[in-house]
């Protein structure tokens, strides 16, 4: 069985001291192939250097909607030479919208429509954050999708919306990709959404370090290896075998991001 994990931050600190050993356990687990994230520009040549180090793992650049305040004029060029430095990189992000924690809306839209630009201008996939954002989300990507059609794509990641919003996203043409939230016991709304997600749009992660699934829940740091949780639990809500959500979400995985898995 193999898994993609489609959210990674492993340039974090707490995963310097056994990294190797980190890589070890994910491979044993049956993840081929991971899609590092990134917050800010600055992270750039930490996560570049992880690329080099592992074949298994393509990489983003943009700046987090709640890191907007470091925001400059040459970002945007920046963020544009970055993402044609490397052939590995595949998407820009992350980037999107969250009005959980900030209410800085304006430059939050801003810095989201100029990440948007780069990925049509690039024909790259965005990589969605969103919290408390998703009608103000929705017309943003409409208006894009309206302007740019099938050049506008990309995922909803740690998607933590209900099915009415869902829906909104896939007719918009994106992926979702669910974290460990879907196996929390209390996340009934996300278990909803994972159920009617159309199989050809699914997609899995772990957003590690954060937010570890059943049965590694409480535990301080995240890794890829438990991705096959998540499979595990989407596989029950959807009534499928956990093999069938790999093969689905790997395929997903590689079409969205180009991403070439030769063990396919």
């Amino acid at each position: 069985m193999q898994l993609i994990d489609t959210h990674v931050h492993i340039n974090f600190d707490l995963f310097k001291v056994d990294l190797e050993e980190i890589r070890s356990r994910w491979q044993e687990a049956g993840v081929v192939r991971l899609v590092h994230s990134c917050v800010e520009p600055s992270e750039f040549s930490s996560i570049q250097e992880i690329a080099n180090r592992f074949d298994e793992v393509s990489f983003a650049v943009g700046l987090h909607p709640l890191d907007v305040d470091k925001w400059h004029d040459g970002m945007a060029n920046q963020i544009l030479s970055l993402a044609t430095s490397d052939p590995k990189i595949v998407a820009i992000g992350e980037t999107g919208l969250d009005f959980y924690k900030a209410d800085n809306y304006e430059q939050q839209y801003f810095v989201l429509e100029e990440q948007l630009a780069i990925a049509t201008e690039l024909n790259l996939p965005v990589i969605i954050h969103c919290r408390n954002a998703a009608e103000p989300l929705r017309k943003v990507l409409a208006k894009w999708r309206n302007l740019k059609g099938e050049r506008l794509r990309g995922v909803m990641h740690c998607w933590g919306g209900n099915p009415e919003e869902t829906q909104w996203f896939l007719d918009l043409g994106f992926h979702i990709s669910f974290s460990g939230t879907v196996t929390f016991k209390s996340a009934k709304q996300i278990q909803a959404s994972a159920a009617m997600v159309w199989d050809e749009r699914l997609l899995i992660e772990t957003d590690c370090p954060f937010l570890a699934p059943v049965p590694k829940r409480g535990q301080k740091r995240n890794e890829p290896a438990y991705v096959r949780f998540v499979a595990e639990r989407v596989a029950d809500i959807r009534g499928q075998t956990v093999e069938a959500i790999a093969n689905q979400t790997t395929r997903n995985a590689c079409e969205l991001f180009g991403l070439v898995n030769h063990k396919l």
